[in-house]
């Protein structure tokens, strides 16, 4: 009969060289990105920069900048007022202009983190097609969940390899962004 080897570890170590893993924060000597969100509001953001984007626009942020995003104009005709992000069969999609930004940029970050809103809804495969073909990885979350892990991802990574297009809280499909009150994103 085999018997387990033991686990017992001994006595108690009484050295003042151990270490209290409680007080170990990995991350608390690195700065917060200057593009961090502070706040997500009904009609837009507040970034730790200063920068407020509150006219209903969404924001796109890489490499460091900011730009205000309204991806639901990508899908309209000249002439006629778009309020739609999902497609007939339910899908999250936007045109390929959207991504305009994206295709300038250089370096190219590895991975764009996508805030639909105050909900999730799957990418149409054009959509996903469209940010693949830059040589971008994409993740999809709600709006709050978004910004929460662009927060920790541009902190632990850097701005250049994470991006984020984030459409406000009080989007809603077929109507806009309609007003509400602010929430702080989690970081």
């Amino acid at each position: 009969m085999h018997k387990p080897p033991s686990r017992d570890r001994g006595p108690v170590s009484e050295e003042s060289t151990q270490t209290d893993f409680s007080n170990l924060d990995v991350l608390g000597g690195t700065p917060v990105p200057s593009t961090a969100i502070d706040a997500c509001l009904w009609d837009g953001f507040h970034l730790n920069n200063g920068v407020k984007i509150t006219n209903g626009a969404g924001v796109l942020l890489v490499n460091g900048e900011v730009f205000s995003w309204k991806p639901w104009n990508a899908n309209r005709a000249e002439g006629e007022e778009n309020k739609r992000l999902a497609n007939d069969k339910g899908l999250w999609e936007v045109g390929d202009e959207s991504w305009g930004v994206l295709g300038m940029v250089w370096p190219k970050p590895d991975l764009l983190i996508l805030g639909l809103g105050p909900n999730m809804m799957p990418l149409s495969p054009a959509t996903r097609k469209a940010i693949n073909s830059l040589g971008i990885q994409v993740e999809i979350q709600d709006t709050r969940n978004a910004a929460a892990q662009y927060n920790l991802l541009a902190t632990e990574r850097g701005l250049g390899s994470v991006a984020a297009a984030l459409v406000p809280l009080g989007w809603r499909d077929g109507v806009g962004v309609v007003s509400g009150k602010a929430t702080a994103a989690k970081r």
